[in-house]
């Protein structure tokens, strides 16, 4: 009887699974936190395209200047504004963690590898960036926006 209850429940859970994660999603609009003063610091849309998470920065929470651009980064995104900045790229997802993609720290213009991890029932992502390894690297995390935060442009 307990065998037949285990397996029943068992079978009963991964029915459940896949409603979890339409409710779930990485997809959505994330808070940043300030890695020094731990205050708020941005509001980033995270979302899909074709099968790569792509991310970027929607608003600026008390932003040092009117329009601060990415005076420290290279290429294509050298002395680009930060607001509206697509900044995570590449991403792709296995088995619930998404990996093997970019994200640009618009403070200091460095490009990291980044996996980002659904955490806390969804109400937070872990954002890690690293260089080579990701056990090497540095995790930061967000948590899910309110609605009230969003500003619509």
């Amino acid at each position: 009887m307990k065998n037949t209850l285990l397996v029943l429940s068992l079978l009963l859970s991964s029915f459940c699974l896949p409603a979890w994660a339409d409710i779930n999603p990485v997809e959505g609009i994330w808070t940043t936190f300030d890695d020094d003063t731990g205050k708020a610091d941005s509001l980033v849309k995270i979302w899909i395209d074709e099968g790569e998470l792509k991310g970027k920065i929607i608003q600026l929470i008390e932003p040092d200047e009117e329009n601060p651009k990415c005076t420290e980064c290279e290429g294509e995104f050298k002395d680009q504004p930060i607001l509206g900045m697509q900044f995570i790229w590449g991403l792709s997802e296995d088995d619930g963690v998404w990996d093997d993609g970019n994200i640009l720290d618009p403070g200091n213009g460095s490009v990291y590898s980044s996996k980002i991890t659904v955490i806390e029932n969804g109400s937070k992502l872990d954002v890690r960036g690293y260089i080579g390894f990701a056990f090497a690297g540095r995790s930061t995390v967000w948590s899910r926006a309110e609605q009230s935060e969003v500003i619509e442009p």
